[in-house]
Parts: C-alpha cells; sequence; structure tokens
C-alpha cells in the first residue's frame, strides 16, 4: 500500500502539498486517470479523550479486574478485541493437549494478545491499531464508541460519565 499524499483543492485542479512534488512525479503519469478519495483527518482532541477516558476506567476497575489488567493499555487493547475491532489467527493442533501447549508457547509473544483454546484449535486475536495512519475519522469514532460503551458496564457507569471524569 502506498502512503498518503496530501492535494490541496485550488477550484481547478488538485496540487500536492510543497514536498510531494517529487513523490507525484515518481508515482503518477501524466494523461492517465487515477482515483482520489478523501480521508477525514480525526481529532487529535478526540484521539487523547478517548485514552484519558481509558486510562480513567482502568484507575476505576474493580479489586476483581485489577490483576487481570496490569496497565491501562491491556485494558484498551482486551477492550478493542473484546469489541470486535481485532484481527485473529486460528492454529489447529494435533490434540487438544498440543493445543494447550501451544497456547501457553504463544501468549508470553504478545502479552496484549488474548489466546483462547477450544478442543485441538488454538485462536490469537490482536487489536487493530488505532494509529492516526492505521485508523480512519469513522473507524476510530466506531471504535472509541463501543470500547468506552464496553469499559463503562465493567465499572457500573455510563459511557457519558465516563467521558466527562475524563476530561
Amino acid at each position: 500500500m502506498k502512503a498518503v499524499i496530501p492535494f490541496r483543492w485550488n477550484g481547478d485542479t488538485m496540487v500536492p502539498l510543497p514536498g510531494f512534488q517529487r513523490r507525484c512525479d515518481a508515482e503518477f503519469v501524466c494523461g492517465e486517470v487515477y482515483n482520489l478519495e478523501a480521508i477525514e483527518q480525526r481529532s487529535a482532541k478526540s484521539h487523547a479523550h478517548f485514552f484519558a477516558s481509558v486510562n480513567e476506567a482502568w484507575q476505576t476497575l474493580p479489586e476483581n479486574l485489577v490483576e487481570q489488567f496490569p496497565t491501562s493499555e491491556h485494558l484498551r487493547k482486551w477492550s478493542l478485541i473484546r469489541a470486535g475491532y481485532a484481527e485473529h489467527r486460528n492454529i489447529v493442533a494435533a490434540s487438544k493437549a498440543e493445543a494447550q501447549r501451544l497456547a501457553a508457547f504463544v501468549k508470553p509473544m504478545d502479552s496484549y494478545a488474548v489466546v483462547t483454546v477450544r478442543d485441538s484449535v488454538v485462536t490469537v486475536y490482536t487489536a487493530e491499531s488505532q494509529s492516526m495512519k492505521a485508523m480512519g475519522k469513522q473507524r476510530f469514532q466506531e471504535s472509541k464508541d463501543a470500547v468506552l460503551s464496553l469499559l463503562a458496564a465493567m465499572i457500573g457507569t455510563d459511557p457519558v460519565e465516563l467521558g466527562r471524569a475524563a476530561a
């Protein structure tokens, strides 16, 4: 996948921002037709609010969940996975016992991953990246809403109150 090149619409044409002309010359052919997709930039304020809200939820976790989530990052990634914002890989083992051994081997490779075993199948879930580059505005907002709803339910509040507490 090629990197995004920012352009400015001048009323007649799309003009690459300063510093990107050379890359455009290398990647595009004069006279060819290219599809243009507008990517809405997401708000740094919304991004920061989300992480502050996750941290607030982590600081107010019920005592029975504290050991499960040693950091707010563990809680955020677990919540993303739980809310469906994850990738997963299945590994089929020869037996249930081998699947258990395999899961025990795989888990320490990524302390944020959720590893499950069902019969002889090990499934490894990893959270989607929420970086500005990896997740656009709409998908970030959807993941933010889903995660904050889940976290609010875990700590016995509602997402609006969680957001206010983090502000």
